[in-house]
């Protein structure tokens, strides 16, 4: 139930392991693309995968619930859960599929939710179910939180590193281990509100090292000190590892934001104070305008003056441009007045940027977008950025000033070339 990017990952999966599976889906629009073998969203290899599955038939998509729900033996409930205006989980459309599913129901079916939920949903999604039943079957619901990264997602899917699996009882655990008996990884069969909790806090983990590493690259800034050489020299402790302390502009998407503000959230509604996450959190909000600030010095005003962003999304290799540091650096060079041309091979610009009095420019190319430009900031690590000829670039700019939000290209290298060259905490 909900065929957006972890319900289509988790089916083609599902689909790839042998099993027969149908996405189901409100949107009728979406419903015809997946028909048609076209994703609604950028994933790197799924597409193939969902052309492949739909010629052998082990997936099919449909907008008719009762059909789709009274068919399955397992339901998998993947619909969004954005974060409301206080920082809490909306779960109105868990509370909708959890009642679709109440009244459909006709034989035991196993529920297993797999969006990201606070703790307690479980409970109240079995709630949901049986008080939408006409007539009482019995069923078990099972907490099994997804771990997929976005532009990885695929690889993540097939291989993940553990599956955490959230039930009352052996039974439900049992089932939902058949169905992955495919996966070779480590399964930890723990309590519903458990798995719930390991999922908001992997992230906030994680949301945890990227601040931290931020907070960093900023002293590094002030101390003439390489960031990188700082992140790999901790990062080679088995203690601390390297994933996640590349310094950069902040995290974004659809993850780490909004489930660290329901974390709060909960937190704040047991009365326990969570310092250290309140922390990672105005952290990431405020580092993109740490770069801005670099910007801004070297052009004395953003007035009239053309900054070329390179990358939308929060990431390379997705389309996801949900709470992207590149859209927030947009429109504070718009409030202040700057000319602003964009490029990124997947993500667009969201249509408030390209249809308002001060609106910014998306080109087809980066060399179009650089061309005149008075500062060019890299806002994601994109490989085909590594492989502009930056010196037919420089050429055409207006003054060649790099702004690097990921540090993804060779100070030395683009300092040789002539460009005014300022990463994040690497210069």
């Amino acid at each position: 139930m909900g065929s957006g990017y972890v319900g289509t990952t988790t089916a083609l999966v599902l689909a790839e392991f042998g099993w027969n599976v149908t996405g189901l889906d409100t949107d009728d629009r979406k419903v015809e693309s997946l028909r048609q073998g076209t994703l609604p969203f950028y994933e790197d290899g799924l597409e193939v995968l969902l052309q492949k599955h739909l010629q052998s038939g082990n997936i099919r998509f449909t907008v008719d619930k009762e059909n789709a729900l009274k068919s399955h033996d397992v339901i998998f409930i993947c619909v969004g859960t954005p974060a409301r205006q206080d920082g809490s989980a909306d779960l109105r459309n868990i509370k909708q599929v959890a009642k679709d599913i109440g009244r459909h129901m006709n034989r035991y079916q196993l529920i297993v939710n797999k969006s990201t939920v606070p703790v307690g949903t479980q409970e109240r999604i079995s709630e949901w179910i049986r008080a939408a039943q006409p007539s009482p079957y019995p069923f078990d619901v099972v907490s099994n939180p997804e771990f997929l990264r976005e532009g990885r997602a695929l690889t993540d899917a097939l291989h993940p590193d553990r599956m955490i699996i959230g039930a009352d009882n052996d039974h439900a655990a049992k089932l939902l281990q058949a169905l992955y008996y495919s996966f070779d990884c480590p399964i930890l069969i723990t309590t519903p509100r458990t798995a719930e909790l390991i999922k908001y806090a992997s992230n906030a983990f994680l949301a945890t090292k990227i601040s931290f590493i931020n907070e960093i690259a900023e002293l590094c800034d002030k101390l003439d000190v390489n960031v990188n050489e700082v992140a790999r020299g901790i990062g080679l402790d088995p203690r601390i590892g390297l994933p996640f302390l590349q310094a950069g502009i902040g995290y974004g998407g659809s993850c780490f934001p909004k489930d660290i503000s329901a974390l709060l959230r909960t937190a704040y509604e047991q009365d326990v104070g969570l310092t250290l996450v309140e922390q990672v959190a105005s952290v990431n909000r405020s580092k993109h305008l740490h770069l801005l600030d670099k910007v801004r010095d070297r052009l004395g005003s953003f007035e009239n003056k053309k900054v070329a962003v390179l990358g939308l999304a929060f990431k390379p290799d997705t389309d996801d441009i949900r709470e992207a540091p590149a859209i927030r650096i947009i429109r504070r060079l718009l409030d202040e007045r700057a000319c602003v041309s964009v490029h990124d091979p997947a993500a667009k610009l969201p249509p408030d940027l390209t249809h308002s009095a001060a609106a910014a420019v998306q080109w087809e190319t980066p060399q179009q977008a650089l061309l005149d430009a008075d500062a060019a900031i890299l806002c994601t690590e994109w490989k085909n950025y590594r492989l502009i000829d930056w010196d037919r670039i420089k050429l055409g700019m207006n003054q060649p000033n790099i702004f690097d939000g990921r540090n993804m290209l060779d100070a030395r290298k683009m300092t040789s070339m002539g460009f005014y060259y300022q990463g994040i905490g690497y210069r």
